[in-house]
Protein backbone atom coordinates (compact mmCIF):
# COMPACT_ATOMS: atom_id res chain seq x y z
CA UNK A 1 0.00 0.00 0.00
CA UNK A 2 1.74 3.23 -0.98
CA UNK A 3 -0.05 6.68 0.58
CA UNK A 4 0.06 9.82 -1.44
CA UNK A 5 0.37 12.85 0.25
CA UNK A 6 0.21 16.88 -1.05
CA UNK A 7 -0.32 20.02 0.87
CA UNK A 8 -2.56 22.15 -1.46
CA UNK A 9 -4.36 24.41 1.51
CA UNK A 10 -6.09 26.44 -1.48
CA UNK A 11 -7.57 23.75 -3.41
CA UNK A 12 -11.11 23.19 -3.51
CA UNK A 13 -10.65 19.78 -4.98
CA UNK A 14 -7.06 17.49 -5.48
CA UNK A 15 -7.02 13.54 -7.57
CA UNK A 16 -4.28 11.64 -8.01
CA UNK A 17 -3.35 10.39 -11.55
CA UNK A 18 -1.36 7.32 -11.89
CA UNK A 19 -0.93 5.23 -15.14
CA UNK A 20 -3.99 3.35 -17.11
CA UNK A 21 -6.02 4.22 -14.39
CA UNK A 22 -9.19 7.02 -13.89
CA UNK A 23 -8.33 9.95 -11.69
CA UNK A 24 -9.01 9.41 -8.05
CA UNK A 25 -10.19 11.62 -5.51
CA UNK A 26 -7.84 12.58 -2.68
CA UNK A 27 -9.48 13.06 1.05
CA UNK A 28 -8.40 16.71 2.60
CA UNK A 29 -7.03 17.30 6.17
CA UNK A 30 -8.42 20.22 7.97
CA UNK A 31 -4.62 21.28 8.01
CA UNK A 32 -4.72 21.45 4.03
CA UNK A 33 -3.27 17.95 3.46
CA UNK A 34 -4.44 16.13 1.02
CA UNK A 35 -4.20 12.00 0.68
CA UNK A 36 -5.53 8.96 -1.30
CA UNK A 37 -4.00 5.57 -0.71
CA UNK A 38 -3.83 2.72 -3.90
CA UNK A 39 -2.42 -0.81 -2.73
CA UNK A 40 -1.29 -1.19 -6.80
CA UNK A 41 1.12 1.70 -6.82
CA UNK A 42 4.51 0.84 -5.48
CA UNK A 43 8.41 2.16 -5.98
CA UNK A 44 8.48 2.70 -10.04
CA UNK A 45 5.29 3.90 -10.74
CA UNK A 46 4.68 7.10 -12.05
CA UNK A 47 1.92 9.15 -10.54
CA UNK A 48 0.85 13.17 -10.39
CA UNK A 49 -1.52 16.12 -9.17
CA UNK A 50 -4.34 17.31 -10.91
CA UNK A 51 -5.66 20.52 -9.07
CA UNK A 52 -9.13 21.64 -8.87
CA UNK A 53 -10.38 21.75 -12.35
CA UNK A 54 -7.06 22.20 -14.33
CA UNK A 55 -6.49 18.99 -16.25
CA UNK A 56 -2.81 19.60 -16.14
CA UNK A 57 -0.92 16.38 -14.56
CA UNK A 58 1.74 17.97 -11.96
CA UNK A 59 4.32 16.66 -10.06
CA UNK A 60 4.88 16.09 -6.48
CA UNK A 61 6.56 18.82 -4.73
CA UNK A 62 8.28 16.30 -3.13
CA UNK A 63 8.79 14.27 -5.90
CA UNK A 64 12.08 12.01 -4.90
CA UNK A 65 12.00 10.95 -8.21
CA UNK A 66 11.82 12.79 -11.61
CA UNK A 67 12.68 10.33 -14.45
CA UNK A 68 11.30 12.13 -17.38
CA UNK A 69 12.46 15.50 -16.45
CA UNK A 70 10.90 18.38 -14.12
CA UNK A 71 7.90 19.05 -16.75
CA UNK A 72 7.05 15.64 -16.34
CA UNK A 73 5.25 12.92 -14.10
CA UNK A 74 7.38 12.05 -10.43
CA UNK A 75 7.90 8.31 -9.56
CA UNK A 76 7.44 6.48 -6.58
CA UNK A 77 11.23 5.85 -5.05
CA UNK A 78 11.81 3.36 -1.79
CA UNK A 79 14.69 4.86 0.04
CA UNK A 80 15.02 1.25 1.99
CA UNK A 81 15.85 -0.33 -1.06
CA UNK A 82 19.21 1.06 -1.58
CA UNK A 83 21.95 -1.36 -0.80
CA UNK A 84 24.40 0.27 1.13
CA UNK A 85 27.96 -0.58 2.36
CA UNK A 86 28.73 2.34 4.61
CA UNK A 87 27.53 0.97 8.03
CA UNK A 88 31.13 1.77 9.31
CA UNK A 89 31.34 5.20 7.95
CA UNK A 90 31.44 7.50 11.05
CA UNK A 91 31.62 10.87 9.31
CA UNK A 92 33.73 13.33 8.38
CA UNK A 93 34.46 16.93 10.79
CA UNK A 94 34.91 20.07 8.95
CA UNK A 95 37.27 21.23 11.21
CA UNK A 96 40.82 20.24 9.98
CA UNK A 97 39.33 19.38 6.49
CA UNK A 98 40.01 20.20 3.19
CA UNK A 99 37.09 20.74 0.61
CA UNK A 100 36.97 20.63 -2.58
CA UNK A 101 34.30 21.50 -4.80
CA UNK A 102 33.24 20.07 -8.10
CA UNK A 103 30.33 20.08 -10.58
CA UNK A 104 28.89 16.65 -11.57
CA UNK A 105 28.65 17.99 -15.28
CA UNK A 106 31.74 18.84 -16.43
CA UNK A 107 33.69 17.19 -13.29
CA UNK A 108 34.24 13.94 -16.06
CA UNK A 109 33.29 13.46 -20.08
CA UNK A 110 30.19 11.62 -18.82
CA UNK A 111 29.19 13.98 -16.50
CA UNK A 112 27.39 11.72 -14.32
CA UNK A 113 27.75 10.26 -10.52
CA UNK A 114 29.03 7.19 -11.98
CA UNK A 115 32.07 8.31 -13.79
CA UNK A 116 32.96 10.80 -10.89
CA UNK A 117 33.48 7.31 -8.80
CA UNK A 118 36.23 6.75 -11.25
CA UNK A 119 37.91 9.73 -10.22
CA UNK A 120 37.77 9.41 -6.46
CA UNK A 121 41.32 7.98 -6.34
CA UNK A 122 42.23 11.21 -7.40
CA UNK A 123 41.14 13.10 -4.63
CA UNK A 124 42.27 10.75 -1.79
CA UNK A 125 45.80 10.56 -3.56
CA UNK A 126 45.50 14.57 -3.06
CA UNK A 127 44.83 15.00 0.23
CA UNK A 128 41.24 16.42 0.42
CA UNK A 129 38.88 15.16 2.98
CA UNK A 130 35.50 16.09 2.24
CA UNK A 131 33.62 16.99 -1.75
CA UNK A 132 31.34 19.43 -1.94
CA UNK A 133 28.98 18.46 -5.17
CA UNK A 134 27.11 21.81 -7.03
CA UNK A 135 23.60 21.17 -6.15
CA UNK A 136 22.23 18.39 -8.09
CA UNK A 137 18.42 18.51 -7.42
CA UNK A 138 16.06 18.36 -10.96
CA UNK A 139 16.56 21.20 -12.79
CA UNK A 140 15.39 21.89 -16.32
CA UNK A 141 16.87 21.04 -19.55
CA UNK A 142 20.31 18.86 -19.44
CA UNK A 143 22.76 20.98 -18.56
CA UNK A 144 23.00 23.91 -15.87
CA UNK A 145 25.16 24.71 -12.84
CA UNK A 146 22.27 23.68 -10.94
CA UNK A 147 20.68 27.21 -9.04
CA UNK A 148 17.88 26.73 -11.31
CA UNK A 149 16.41 23.86 -9.67
CA UNK A 150 12.69 23.33 -8.87
CA UNK A 151 12.74 20.14 -7.46
CA UNK A 152 14.07 19.82 -4.35
CA UNK A 153 13.87 16.37 -3.03
CA UNK A 154 15.08 14.67 -6.41
CA UNK A 155 18.32 14.18 -7.88
CA UNK A 156 19.15 15.33 -11.34
CA UNK A 157 18.03 12.23 -13.97
CA UNK A 158 20.63 12.80 -16.48
CA UNK A 159 23.08 12.94 -13.42
CA UNK A 160 21.91 9.10 -12.59
CA UNK A 161 19.28 10.57 -10.25
CA UNK A 162 18.45 9.03 -6.76
CA UNK A 163 20.42 5.63 -6.82
CA UNK A 164 23.56 7.65 -9.14
CA UNK A 165 23.96 9.97 -6.42
CA UNK A 166 23.61 7.31 -3.47
CA UNK A 167 26.22 5.27 -5.31
CA UNK A 168 28.49 8.39 -5.29
CA UNK A 169 28.05 8.76 -1.88
CA UNK A 170 28.53 5.20 -0.77
CA UNK A 171 31.99 5.08 -3.11
CA UNK A 172 33.12 8.03 -1.33
CA UNK A 173 32.70 6.39 2.46
CA UNK A 174 34.38 3.93 1.29
CA UNK A 175 37.95 5.72 0.47
CA UNK A 176 37.52 8.02 3.46
CA UNK A 177 35.82 11.14 1.70
CA UNK A 178 33.23 13.08 3.24
CA UNK A 179 30.57 14.68 1.00
CA UNK A 180 28.63 18.26 1.11
CA UNK A 181 25.55 18.89 -0.90
CA UNK A 182 25.27 22.00 -2.23
CA UNK A 183 21.36 23.02 -1.86
CA UNK A 184 19.09 26.15 -2.99
CA UNK A 185 16.65 27.79 -0.91
CA UNK A 186 16.42 30.83 -1.68
CA UNK A 187 14.36 30.58 -4.90
CA UNK A 188 12.76 27.94 -7.50
CA UNK A 189 14.16 28.19 -10.70
CA UNK A 190 11.94 29.74 -13.85
CA UNK A 191 11.23 26.75 -15.65
CA UNK A 192 9.63 23.74 -14.38
CA UNK A 193 8.60 25.65 -10.50
CA UNK A 194 5.30 23.67 -9.79
CA UNK A 195 5.36 23.85 -6.00
CA UNK A 196 3.67 27.36 -6.17
CA UNK A 197 0.88 26.36 -7.94
CA UNK A 198 -0.26 24.47 -4.51
CA UNK A 199 0.63 26.55 -1.81
CA UNK A 200 1.82 30.00 -0.75
CA UNK A 201 5.56 28.97 -1.24
CA UNK A 202 6.77 32.18 -2.29
CA UNK A 203 5.65 35.77 -1.15
CA UNK A 204 5.55 39.05 -2.88
CA UNK A 205 9.45 40.00 -2.46
CA UNK A 206 11.92 39.49 -4.86
CA UNK A 207 15.77 38.80 -5.10
CA UNK A 208 18.25 38.67 -7.49
CA UNK A 209 16.69 35.01 -8.97
CA UNK A 210 13.21 35.75 -8.45
CA UNK A 211 10.32 35.83 -5.51
CA UNK A 212 11.78 34.99 -2.51
CA UNK A 213 10.66 31.71 -0.42
CA UNK A 214 7.71 32.68 2.20
CA UNK A 215 9.52 31.79 5.95
CA UNK A 216 7.63 34.75 7.90
CA UNK A 217 4.18 35.04 6.52
CA UNK A 218 0.82 33.09 6.00
CA UNK A 219 1.44 29.28 5.96
CA UNK A 220 5.35 30.06 6.59
CA UNK A 221 5.16 27.30 9.64
CA UNK A 222 4.46 24.35 6.40
CA UNK A 223 6.87 26.36 3.89
CA UNK A 224 9.85 25.75 6.28
CA UNK A 225 8.84 22.08 7.04
CA UNK A 226 9.24 21.91 3.38
CA UNK A 227 12.68 23.35 3.45
CA UNK A 228 13.67 21.29 6.58
CA UNK A 229 12.45 18.46 5.30
CA UNK A 230 14.39 18.41 2.48
CA UNK A 231 17.48 18.93 4.22
CA UNK A 232 16.98 16.42 6.57
CA UNK A 233 16.57 13.72 3.79
CA UNK A 234 19.97 14.27 1.94
CA UNK A 235 21.49 14.62 5.44
CA UNK A 236 19.36 10.73 6.30
CA UNK A 237 18.54 9.36 3.21
CA UNK A 238 21.33 9.82 0.90
CA UNK A 239 24.15 9.88 3.93
CA UNK A 240 25.66 13.31 3.15
CA UNK A 241 27.88 14.61 5.58
CA UNK A 242 26.93 18.06 5.29
CA UNK A 243 24.98 21.17 3.47
CA UNK A 244 26.35 24.19 2.46
CA UNK A 245 23.47 26.74 1.94
CA UNK A 246 23.03 28.37 -0.91
CA UNK A 247 22.83 32.69 -0.83
CA UNK A 248 21.20 32.65 2.91
CA UNK A 249 21.56 36.20 2.58
CA UNK A 250 18.59 36.28 0.43
CA UNK A 251 16.31 34.61 2.84
CA UNK A 252 14.77 36.99 4.74
CA UNK A 253 12.82 35.67 7.78
CA UNK A 254 11.27 38.24 10.90
CA UNK A 255 10.12 35.38 13.05
CA UNK A 256 12.14 35.43 16.50
CA UNK A 257 13.14 32.05 15.82
CA UNK A 258 15.26 32.62 12.57
CA UNK A 259 15.19 30.07 10.08
CA UNK A 260 18.51 29.37 9.76
CA UNK A 261 18.72 28.23 13.90
CA UNK A 262 15.78 26.34 13.41
CA UNK A 263 17.80 24.07 10.70
CA UNK A 264 20.38 24.21 12.86
CA UNK A 265 18.38 23.02 15.77
CA UNK A 266 16.65 20.07 13.68
CA UNK A 267 20.50 19.04 12.31
CA UNK A 268 21.92 18.78 15.41
CA UNK A 269 19.18 16.51 16.43
CA UNK A 270 19.69 14.34 13.61
CA UNK A 271 23.42 14.30 13.67
CA UNK A 272 23.36 12.94 17.82
CA UNK A 273 20.12 10.16 15.99
CA UNK A 274 23.00 9.01 13.42
CA UNK A 275 26.38 9.26 15.47
CA UNK A 276 28.21 11.22 13.36
CA UNK A 277 28.80 14.87 12.26
CA UNK A 278 26.63 16.53 9.94
CA UNK A 279 27.88 20.02 8.73
CA UNK A 280 25.99 23.37 7.98
CA UNK A 281 28.18 25.88 5.64
CA UNK A 282 26.10 29.00 4.76
CA UNK A 283 27.02 31.18 1.96
CA UNK A 284 26.56 34.93 3.53
CA UNK A 285 27.36 38.28 1.66
CA UNK A 286 26.22 39.75 5.16
CA UNK A 287 29.93 39.61 7.11
CA UNK A 288 27.78 38.61 9.69
CA UNK A 289 29.42 36.40 12.20
CA UNK A 290 26.22 35.67 13.87
CA UNK A 291 25.32 32.92 11.61
CA UNK A 292 28.00 31.02 12.44
CA UNK A 293 27.68 31.79 16.46
CA UNK A 294 26.43 28.94 18.73
CA UNK A 295 22.98 29.40 19.78
CA UNK A 296 24.43 29.24 23.14
CA UNK A 297 25.90 32.50 22.63
CA UNK A 298 22.68 33.97 20.57
CA UNK A 299 23.92 32.95 17.64
CA UNK A 300 22.41 30.86 14.89
CA UNK A 301 24.74 27.89 15.61
CA UNK A 302 25.72 26.77 11.43
CA UNK A 303 29.13 25.25 11.37
CA UNK A 304 31.22 27.72 8.83
CA UNK A 305 30.46 29.81 6.34
CA UNK A 306 31.94 31.19 2.78
CA UNK A 307 34.15 33.79 3.28
CA UNK A 308 34.28 35.88 0.11
CA UNK A 309 36.69 38.17 1.68
CA UNK A 310 39.60 36.02 2.22
CA UNK A 311 38.96 35.29 -1.55
CA UNK A 312 39.30 38.68 -2.99
CA UNK A 313 42.24 39.80 -0.38
CA UNK A 314 44.08 37.05 -2.14
CA UNK A 315 42.89 37.84 -5.43
CA UNK A 316 43.59 41.78 -5.59
CA UNK A 317 46.88 40.98 -4.38
CA UNK A 318 48.00 38.16 -6.53
CA UNK A 319 46.55 39.73 -9.81
CA UNK A 320 46.22 43.17 -9.25
CA UNK A 321 42.22 43.62 -9.98
CA UNK A 322 40.62 46.39 -8.65
CA UNK A 323 37.28 46.78 -10.45
CA UNK A 324 33.78 46.13 -8.69
CA UNK A 325 33.80 44.69 -5.67
CA UNK A 326 37.48 44.08 -5.71
CA UNK A 327 37.94 48.23 -5.26
CA UNK A 328 38.28 48.33 -1.22
CA UNK A 329 40.79 44.96 -1.53
CA UNK A 330 44.70 44.08 -2.77
CA UNK A 331 47.03 45.45 -0.18
CA UNK A 332 49.07 43.54 2.04
CA UNK A 333 47.00 45.59 4.99
CA UNK A 334 43.76 43.73 3.86
CA UNK A 335 45.26 40.42 3.60
CA UNK A 336 47.05 40.61 7.05
CA UNK A 337 43.94 41.94 8.62
CA UNK A 338 41.50 39.05 7.39
CA UNK A 339 44.53 36.14 8.32
CA UNK A 340 43.82 37.80 11.87
CA UNK A 341 40.39 38.54 11.53
CA UNK A 342 38.53 36.51 9.03
CA UNK A 343 36.73 39.64 7.41
CA UNK A 344 38.15 42.67 6.12
CA UNK A 345 34.72 44.35 6.01
CA UNK A 346 33.95 44.10 9.65
CA UNK A 347 31.59 47.51 10.33
CA UNK A 348 33.78 49.11 8.05
CA UNK A 349 33.54 51.08 4.96
CA UNK A 350 32.41 49.20 1.65
CA UNK A 351 33.14 51.68 -1.44
CA UNK A 352 31.07 49.03 -3.47
CA UNK A 353 28.14 49.18 -1.17
CA UNK A 354 28.82 53.14 -0.60
CA UNK A 355 28.25 52.07 3.06
CA UNK A 356 29.64 50.48 5.98
CA UNK A 357 28.98 46.56 5.57
CA UNK A 358 30.27 43.63 8.28
CA UNK A 359 30.86 43.31 11.57
CA UNK A 360 33.77 42.36 13.46
CA UNK A 361 34.77 38.71 14.66
CA UNK A 362 35.58 37.90 17.93
CA UNK A 363 39.69 36.59 17.49
CA UNK A 364 39.54 35.10 20.98
CA UNK A 365 36.47 33.13 20.82
CA UNK A 366 35.64 31.86 17.38
CA UNK A 367 37.78 29.59 15.45
CA UNK A 368 38.85 30.03 12.09
CA UNK A 369 37.67 26.63 10.82
CA UNK A 370 34.29 28.70 10.80
CA UNK A 371 35.02 30.22 7.66
CA UNK A 372 36.02 28.44 4.31
CA UNK A 373 38.27 30.25 1.91
CA UNK A 374 39.30 29.78 -1.87
CA UNK A 375 41.63 30.91 -4.03
CA UNK A 376 38.76 29.87 -6.26
CA UNK A 377 35.04 28.55 -6.77
CA UNK A 378 32.39 28.27 -8.97
CA UNK A 379 31.24 31.79 -8.56
CA UNK A 380 34.22 33.60 -8.99
CA UNK A 381 35.09 31.81 -11.94
CA UNK A 382 32.07 31.16 -13.76
CA UNK A 383 30.86 34.88 -12.89
CA UNK A 384 33.32 36.34 -14.68
CA UNK A 385 32.40 37.45 -18.26
CA UNK A 386 34.65 34.49 -20.24
CA UNK A 387 34.99 32.32 -17.18
CA UNK A 388 38.81 32.12 -16.72
CA UNK A 389 40.50 30.59 -13.50
CA UNK A 390 43.23 32.46 -12.17
CA UNK A 391 45.92 30.43 -13.86
CA UNK A 392 45.25 32.17 -17.26
CA UNK A 393 45.96 35.08 -15.53
CA UNK A 394 49.28 34.16 -12.77
CA UNK A 395 52.49 32.79 -13.60
CA UNK A 396 53.02 29.25 -12.29
CA UNK A 397 55.05 30.67 -9.52
CA UNK A 398 52.47 32.95 -8.22
CA UNK A 399 49.70 30.13 -8.46
CA UNK A 400 52.07 28.35 -5.89
CA UNK A 401 52.13 31.70 -3.68
CA UNK A 402 48.76 31.87 -3.59
CA UNK A 403 47.77 28.11 -2.78
CA UNK A 404 50.85 28.90 -0.09
CA UNK A 405 49.00 30.99 1.74
CA UNK A 406 45.72 29.56 1.40
CA UNK A 407 46.68 25.90 2.87
CA UNK A 408 48.48 27.41 5.58
CA UNK A 409 46.15 30.46 6.90
CA UNK A 410 43.50 29.54 9.83
CA UNK A 411 40.52 28.72 7.71
CA UNK A 412 38.54 25.98 6.37
CA UNK A 413 40.41 25.73 2.41
CA UNK A 414 38.71 24.93 -0.72
CA UNK A 415 40.05 23.73 -3.84
CA UNK A 416 38.14 24.21 -7.49
CA UNK A 417 37.89 21.46 -9.42
CA UNK A 418 41.23 21.30 -11.62
CA UNK A 419 42.86 24.03 -9.84
CA UNK A 420 45.50 21.76 -8.02
CA UNK A 421 46.65 20.94 -11.56
CA UNK A 422 46.13 24.54 -13.00
CA UNK A 423 43.35 23.57 -15.44
CA UNK A 424 43.52 25.54 -18.74
CA UNK A 425 40.15 24.52 -18.96
CA UNK A 426 37.26 27.87 -17.99
CA UNK A 427 34.43 27.20 -16.14
CA UNK A 428 31.68 29.26 -17.86
CA UNK A 429 28.15 29.99 -17.49
CA UNK A 430 25.82 27.64 -19.25
CA UNK A 431 22.29 26.73 -19.20
CA UNK A 432 20.18 24.29 -21.57
CA UNK A 433 16.88 25.80 -21.33
CA UNK A 434 14.33 24.19 -24.04
CA UNK A 435 11.76 27.27 -24.05
CA UNK A 436 13.24 29.53 -27.01
CA UNK A 437 12.10 32.50 -24.99
CA UNK A 438 13.97 32.11 -21.98
CA UNK A 439 17.11 30.56 -23.52
CA UNK A 440 17.34 34.29 -25.19
CA UNK A 441 16.52 36.06 -22.43
CA UNK A 442 19.28 34.55 -20.18
CA UNK A 443 21.67 34.87 -22.95
CA UNK A 444 20.62 38.48 -23.74
CA UNK A 445 21.11 39.08 -20.08
CA UNK A 446 23.72 37.69 -19.87
CA UNK A 447 25.48 40.46 -22.87
CA UNK A 448 23.69 42.82 -21.14
CA UNK A 449 25.46 42.47 -17.78
CA UNK A 450 28.78 42.28 -19.45
CA UNK A 451 28.85 44.87 -21.70
CA UNK A 452 27.67 47.59 -18.42
CA UNK A 453 31.42 46.67 -17.16
CA UNK A 454 33.13 47.16 -20.69
CA UNK A 455 32.56 43.38 -22.02
CA UNK A 456 31.77 43.70 -26.25
CA UNK A 457 28.61 41.21 -26.35
CA UNK A 458 31.02 39.03 -29.06
CA UNK A 459 33.47 38.42 -26.21
CA UNK A 460 30.69 37.16 -24.08
CA UNK A 461 29.79 33.31 -24.54
CA UNK A 462 26.17 32.39 -24.95
CA UNK A 463 25.32 30.46 -22.08
CA UNK A 464 22.82 28.43 -24.49
CA UNK A 465 25.68 27.01 -26.83
CA UNK A 466 26.33 23.69 -26.13
CA UNK A 467 29.79 24.52 -26.57
CA UNK A 468 30.33 26.61 -23.64
CA UNK A 469 29.50 23.49 -21.58
CA UNK A 470 31.89 21.66 -23.33
CA UNK A 471 34.40 24.14 -22.76
CA UNK A 472 34.18 24.11 -19.33
CA UNK A 473 34.64 20.19 -18.93
CA UNK A 474 37.80 19.40 -17.32
CA UNK A 475 40.60 17.80 -19.65
CA UNK A 476 42.24 15.13 -17.45
CA UNK A 477 44.80 14.52 -19.81
CA UNK A 478 46.62 18.06 -18.85
CA UNK A 479 47.66 15.45 -15.65
CA UNK A 480 49.92 13.80 -18.22
CA UNK A 481 51.90 17.11 -19.41
CA UNK A 482 54.54 18.03 -17.15
CA UNK A 483 54.15 21.31 -16.18
CA UNK A 484 50.23 20.46 -14.98
CA UNK A 485 51.64 17.28 -13.18
CA UNK A 486 54.38 19.50 -11.11
CA UNK A 487 51.48 21.71 -9.72
CA UNK A 488 49.38 18.82 -8.89
CA UNK A 489 52.17 17.38 -7.16
CA UNK A 490 53.37 20.86 -5.38
CA UNK A 491 49.49 20.60 -3.75
CA UNK A 492 49.62 17.46 -2.72
CA UNK A 493 52.68 17.74 -1.03
CA UNK A 494 52.12 21.30 0.69
CA UNK A 495 48.39 19.42 1.79
CA UNK A 496 50.26 17.05 3.10
CA UNK A 497 52.26 19.50 4.95
CA UNK A 498 49.61 21.17 6.00
CA UNK A 499 48.35 17.85 7.79
CA UNK A 500 51.77 16.68 9.37
CA UNK A 501 51.91 19.71 10.59
CA UNK A 502 49.06 21.01 13.49
CA UNK A 503 50.29 24.90 13.65
CA UNK A 504 48.98 24.80 10.20
CA UNK A 505 45.77 24.08 11.18
CA UNK A 506 45.16 25.67 14.05
CA UNK A 507 42.39 27.73 13.81
CA UNK A 508 42.91 30.03 16.85
CA UNK A 509 42.68 33.58 15.07
CA UNK A 510 44.40 35.28 18.24
CA UNK A 511 47.47 33.17 18.06
CA UNK A 512 47.92 34.36 13.91
CA UNK A 513 50.68 37.11 13.22
CA UNK A 514 51.31 38.89 10.82
CA UNK A 515 54.18 41.31 9.70
CA UNK A 516 54.44 42.60 6.14
CA UNK A 517 56.63 45.05 4.30
CA UNK A 518 57.74 45.78 0.82
CA UNK A 519 55.63 43.09 -1.39
CA UNK A 520 56.62 40.45 1.47
CA UNK A 521 54.52 39.16 4.32
CA UNK A 522 55.42 36.96 7.26
CA UNK A 523 52.74 34.71 8.99
CA UNK A 524 53.90 33.15 12.21
CA UNK A 525 51.77 30.29 12.65
CA UNK A 526 53.18 28.81 16.14
CA UNK A 527 56.61 27.14 15.17
CA UNK A 528 56.17 27.57 11.58
CA UNK A 529 56.64 30.36 9.42
CA UNK A 530 54.88 31.17 6.07
CA UNK A 531 56.87 33.67 4.00
CA UNK A 532 56.04 35.25 0.86
CA UNK A 533 57.40 37.16 -1.68
CA UNK A 534 55.61 38.82 -3.94
CA UNK A 535 57.90 41.11 -6.03
CA UNK A 536 59.18 40.46 -9.17
CA UNK A 537 63.11 40.12 -7.85
CA UNK A 538 64.74 38.46 -4.99
CA UNK A 539 64.65 39.82 -1.69
CA UNK A 540 65.90 39.12 1.89
CA UNK A 541 63.29 39.43 5.04
CA UNK A 542 63.77 39.77 8.17
CA UNK A 543 62.26 36.57 10.28
CA UNK A 544 62.06 36.56 14.38
CA UNK A 545 63.91 33.43 14.87
CA UNK A 546 66.46 31.33 13.79
CA UNK A 547 65.24 28.95 11.25
CA UNK A 548 65.45 25.22 11.64
CA UNK A 549 64.68 23.59 8.65
CA UNK A 550 62.74 24.56 4.78
CA UNK A 551 60.00 22.24 5.09
CA UNK A 552 58.35 23.20 1.83
CA UNK A 553 59.30 25.71 -0.63
CA UNK A 554 57.77 27.38 -4.42
CA UNK A 555 60.87 27.33 -5.97
CA UNK A 556 64.64 26.83 -6.08
CA UNK A 557 67.08 29.19 -4.43
CA UNK A 558 65.84 29.80 -1.04
CA UNK A 559 68.88 30.45 0.91
CA UNK A 560 68.83 30.88 4.99
CA UNK A 561 70.69 32.88 7.26
CA UNK A 562 71.18 33.75 10.66
CA UNK A 563 67.96 35.59 11.04
CA UNK A 564 66.52 35.66 7.79
CA UNK A 565 66.01 34.25 4.82
CA UNK A 566 66.67 35.55 0.78
CA UNK A 567 63.49 34.30 -1.30
CA UNK A 568 63.76 34.31 -5.38
CA UNK A 569 61.37 36.39 -6.87
CA UNK A 570 57.43 35.39 -6.78
CA UNK A 571 57.89 32.42 -4.02
CA UNK A 572 57.01 31.53 -0.97
CA UNK A 573 58.45 29.32 2.24
CA UNK A 574 57.25 27.40 5.24
CA UNK A 575 59.95 27.09 7.72
CA UNK A 576 60.29 25.99 10.80
CA UNK A 577 62.03 27.97 13.91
Amino acid sequence: MTEFTVWAPDAARVRLRLPGAPDREMAADRDGWWRAESPDAGPGTDYAFVLDDDERALPDPRSAWQPHGVHGPSRVYDHAAFDWTDQGWTGRQLPGSILYELHIGTFTPEGTFDAAIDRLDHLVELGVDLIELLPVNAFNGEHNWGYDGVCWYAPHQPYGGPDGLKRLVDAAHAKGLGVILDVVYNHFGPSGAYAPMFAPYLNEQSNTWGRTVNLDGPHSDEVRRYIIDSVLMWLRDYHVDGLRLDAVHAMPDSRATHFLEQVAVEVESLSTHLGRPLSLIAESDLNDPTLITGREAGGYGLHAQWNDDAHHALHTLLTGERQGYYGDFGSLECLSDVLTGAFFHAGTWSSFRNRSHGRPVDRQRTPGHRFVAYLQNHDQIGNRATGDRISATLSPAMLRVGAVLLLTAPFTPMLFMGEEWAASTPWQFFTSHPEPELAVAVATGRKREFAAHGWPPGDVPDPQDPQTFVRSRLDWAELDKAEHREMYDFHRRLIALRKSRPELSDPRLGAVEVRHGDQFLVMRRGECLVVANLADRSQRVNLPGVVRRVLLATSEGVTVMRDGIQLPAESAAIVSL
